[in-house]
């Protein structure tokens, strides 16, 4: 592994801890108490601020600030965390704000991608191999599980949770949960089908395909109400993971899932 490569024009704290071939460009700020693995790559005019975890090979684009002081009233100045796995991209102007007493963390899973302008605020969870398109914008104490994908300029309102392989169509306004495998869309969101080209693209066979298919078609195309639904499925369709994920994640739900295009 190479040495750090740290700009003379950069502002880096002493009290930083910068792991291995780590790559600092001029005009970049790295503050005290903060952590950033072996092969990070932090570009002019990125800001590290107090609290931020970087994993290993995070690269951090020109303008981009990770770890800013929570855009909440509750926040008064408590030790909080802005936490970014490994191989995180963050793009040109995207933050990450650092959590609030509520969770004390922001936690941005690895291989994520946060294209540019987009905003995680505080005590938000991202999964693994999230994709935030330009200028979409997740509120507080927002999950999103793995391999979601929110297109540009979508808004998510804070709690709202977002499941595993889901895919958002750009501008999409989100004030309800979304459940896993989906594929959402139009204005105001409905539930327009599977997201079958990512699910193909991710492994998926076609079996498991249907059987996703089966299920969102009781839910939202059989006229049943959840409880309805429920059993039948429970009846009709084979108990797997993906199964249970949908059931789990629906019966859990606090908000209430995004509705269906007949509802």
């Amino acid at each position: 592994m190479s040495q750090q490569q740290i700009s003379p024009l950069a502002s880096v704290s002493p009290e930083a801890k910068l792991g291995e071939g780590v790559l600092v460009h001029p005009f970049a700020v790295i503050e005290a108490n903060t952590e950033l693995g072996e092969g990070c790559i932090i570009e002019s005019g990125a800001v590290i601020k107090s609290g931020s975890r970087l994993g290993k090979h995070c690269h951090i684009h020109p303008g981009a600030v990770i770890g800013g002081i929570p855009q909440d009233l509750k926040y008064a100045g408590e030790e909080s965390l802005a936490i970014l796995g490994d191989h995180v991209s963050v793009r040109e102007c995207a933050t990450v704000n650092r959590g609030t007493v509520s969770k004390g963390k922001t936690v941005v899973g690895s291989h994520c991608l946060l294209m540019a302008y987009s905003h995680v605020a505080h005590d938000c969870v991202l999964g693994d191999h999230v994709i935030l398109g330009n200028a979409t914008q997740v509120a507080g104490e927002v999950e999103v599980d793995d391999y979601a994908i929110l297109s540009g300029g979508s808004l998510v309102h804070q709690f709202v949770r977002i499941s595993k392989h889901v895919m958002l169509q750009g501008g999409s306004r989100v004030n309800k949960d979304i459940p896993p495998y989906t594929l959402i869309g139009r204005d105001p969101i409905v539930y327009c089908g599977i997201n079958i080209v990512g699910l193909r693209r991710r492994g998926f066979t076609n079996e498991q395909i249907f059987r996703i298919n089966d299920i969102y078609r009781t839910l939202y195309q059989r006229g049943l109400n959840n409880s309805e639904a429920f059993k039948v499925i429970e009846e009709e369709i084979p108990d797997t993971y993906e199964r249970q994920l949908i059931l789990d994640f629906v019966r859990s739900s606090e908000r209430g899932i995004v509705r269906g295009t007949m509802d």
